[in-house]
This record gives structure tokens, C-alpha cells and sequence, in this order.
């Protein structure tokens, strides 16, 4: 048994892909909108409920420095993109205006110096592979919260903590809110909760150290964060807000979780536990328990019930990387997805039951829906 996947569009990108990042539909169901970035600029453009970009609409916004110094993330609206950088973290207006920055600690782990502007470092060979932070907008844009290398200049928090989150008036730049995230980041992502502008999840890596995670709340006075438990690695958040799904830090578990980060009943699955080994390599005379699965960083919710997750990095080793359709219903169980034609990377759930993969030339996105007989 397995569930076939029909393509319902595919989105051309917005930038050649020799000098740009790969394109991504961000923004949730509704509001979303196609963003690439290259070295100069992020491009974002709105798309209809069917993926249709729509004409003449587009936005760019000058970026402050090049995309591998740092993340970024744009506002639904479109009104204002903010820059995490490897000194600061910047919000550019369309026009190339600052709006608001931070000022942070260096994301190079050595260097204790509170950088001025990026030309500081821009030349030197020991900033070149900088570690780094994030940034993510409430679901109502008026919030940016933001994983820095701290500690800020002021504050009441210990001068020796090492990374802070904070929370920031978008039009501003006020820091509202900060705390210390109690981490040592290479790198982390946030999550936004798709219906409570106040709350907002914080994936933290550390490297091969581990992987803590993070969720925060904050009242408008007060912000709180709370630490869930393990090194979980959060992918998505189900169409509520109510549910997670994290894999852990070595990839052998997938899980669906509440909002205090415990495990669902039934709702957790050990990758060689239930995933057979490459159909490629048992067929060559592999042993099944010599052939290794994981699950990938990668996936989503596609529902309120339902997954999209991958162990193509696994896979790799074998022949064509696979994909998994998940009910946590329990209907179905877990089934492999078939596509019309191969399909060379992970899925990004984009929730209303679908999800997206990049081309092999990074030339565009196609967005995929499970083929329903007689739909």
C-alpha cells in the first residue's frame, strides 16, 4: 500500500539558482508567498490559494550582507524583512531603509568584540563560517522574536550568558522582552505558532553537542520560556498550534507531542523500528538489519492528523531517497509516498493537506496533494 502524490502546481523561482538560495513558499495558509534571497536582496512574492504567484506585486528588500552570513524571515504583510546577522540583527524596509537594529554579540565563537557595522569583519578569514541565530515574525507580524549571541549591551541578564531571545516591537524595534535561552547555538530556527501571536517555538542546534528546544510565551508584560525535555529537533506545528512534531537530535524518533513537549500515546515511532530498509539495498542481498534508517530533519503537518516526514538522507546510500505519509488518526498508519516522477529532496509541509519539494536545478518549487480517487 502506498499513497500517490498529485502535483497541484509548480511555482517557478524568482531568482537563478546559481546565484540564489533555493526558493520557499513561507507564510501560513491564506497569506503565504514565494521568498528567495541571493547575496543583494530578498525577493518575495504573493501567492494565490492555488500557488499562483500574483502579478506585479512583488517586494524586494537590500539585504545588509550576504545570505551566508546569517537567516532572515519576512513579514506576512510583505512590509519589512528582518536580518539576522552574525553583529546584529537588522529590519530593512523595501526601499533599503533601516528600520530598527540590535546590536548583538559575535556569532564567531572566538571573538568577543561588539562589531560597528559588517565591514569590520567582512574580509577576515576567521569570521568566514560564522555559527548563527534566527529570527521569526508572531502570526500577526507585530512581534519579531529574535536568537542572538549575547550578551546585549545593558540589561539585567548574567554578562556571561552566551545566547539570548528576545522579544521585539516589529515597527520599533523596542526589545520588549528578554531571556536566556540557555544554549550555545550553531544554528536554530523559529516556529511561529499559526494562532496565538503570543507564543512562538525556538529549535536550537548545537552542533553534535545536542539540540535543545525552546517554547515561549509572552502576555504582553511578562515573557516566559519553557525547555522540553531532550535534544528534539521541532519540524512543525499542527494547523492549532496544539501539536508538535520533533525528531530527535540522532534522527531514530519521530514524534507528535502536546505543548509541554510529552509525547502523544501511540503517536512515536522509532525509524528502524517501523521504516523497512531500502527496498534497493535489501534486493542486492543486504541484511535489513545491516541496511541503517533515520528520519530526516524535514516534514511536517499536513493536517491537524496527519504527516509528512522523509528518510531520504538515509536513502541516499541506496538508490531514491523516500518519503512517508503518517496518520496519527490511525486509519492508515504509515505508507510510502509514490510521486509521477522522481523527486530529489525533502518535503516541506505547507499544511492544507499539502506539501513541497524543490526541482533538481532549484528552478522551482512543486507543491504536492495525496491523490484522491474520484477527487
Amino acid at each position: 500500500m502506498s499513497a500517490r502524490a498529485r502535483l497541484r502546481a509548480t511555482v517557478p523561482a524568482l531568482m537563478p539558482a546559481p546565484q540564489a538560495g533555493p526558493p520557499e513558499i513561507a507564510g501560513l495558509p491564506g497569506r503565504r508567498m514565494l521568498v528567495q534571497r541571493n547575496d543583494q536582496e530578498i525577493v518575495a512574492q504573493p501567492l494565490d490559494d492555488a500557488f499562483v504567484p500574483r502579478p506585479g506585486v512583488s517586494v524586494r528588500f537590500p539585504a545588509p550582507w550576504p545570505r551566508d552570513r546569517g537567516t532572515w524571515e519576512v513579514a506576512p504583510d510583505a512590509s519589512v524583512a528582518v536580518f539576522a546577522g552574525v553583529h546584529a540583527v537588522r529590519a530593512v524596509e523595501p526601499s533599503g531603509a533601516t528600520r530598527w537594529e540590535i546590536r548583538h554579540g559575535c556569532w564567531y565563537g572566538a571573538c568577543r568584540e561588539m562589531h560597528e557595522s559588517y565591514d569590520e569583519y567582512a574580509d577576515r578569514p576567521d569570521h568566514r563560517y560564522p555559527e548563527s541565530g534566527s529570527v521569526g515574525f508572531s502570526a500577526d507580524g507585530r512581534i519579531v522574536w529574535a536568537h542572538v549571541r549575547g550578551p546585549l549591551p545593558g540589561g539585567e541578564l548574567n554578562p556571561e550568558t552566551v545566547d539570548e531571545w528576545l522579544v521585539v516591537d516589529a515597527e520599533s524595534g523596542r526589545v520588549l522582552a528578554r531571556a536566556d535561552a540557555e544554549a550555545a547555538a550553531a544554528g536554530s530556527v523559529h516556529l511561529t505558532h499559526p494562532t496565538d501571536p503570543r507564543q512562538m517555538g525556538l529549535s536550537i542546534g548545537e552542533g553534535q553537542d545536542g539540540a535543545p528546544l525552546r517554547w515561549g510565551r509572552w502576555d504582553g508584560k511578562e515573557l516566559t520560556v519553557d525547555h522540553l525535555e531532550g535534544d528534539l529537533c521541532l519540524l512543525s506545528l499542527s494547523p492549532s498550534g496544539d501539536r508538535l512534531m520533533t525528531v530527535s537530535h540522532d534522527q531514530d524518533s519521530l514524534a507528535v507531542r502536546d505543548s509541554s513537549g510529552t509525547a502523544m500515546e501511540a503517536l512515536e515511532w522509532e525509524a528502524e523500528a517501523v521504516i523497512p530498509g531500502h527496498p534497493e539495498a535489501t534486493s542486492n542481498g543486504d541484511d535489513d538489519d545491516e541496511v541503517l534508517v533515520c528520519w530526516d530533519w524535514a516534514g511536517g503537518f499536513l493536517d491537524e492528523s496527519t504527516l509528512v516526514a522523509s528518510t531520504a538522507e538515509s536513502d541516499d546510500e541506496w538508490g531514491q531517497g523516500r518519503h512517508w505519509l503518517i496518520d496519527t488518526a490511525g486509519a492508515a498508519g504509515y505508507v510510502p509516498i509514490t510521486y509521477p516522477s522522481p523527486v530529489s529532496c525533502e518535503p516541506t509541509a505547507l499544511g492544507n493537506g499539502t506539501w513541497s519539494t524543490v526541482s533538481e536545478s532549484r528552478d522551482a518549487l512543486h507543491v504536492w496533494g495525496v491523490d484522491t480517487p474520484g477527487a
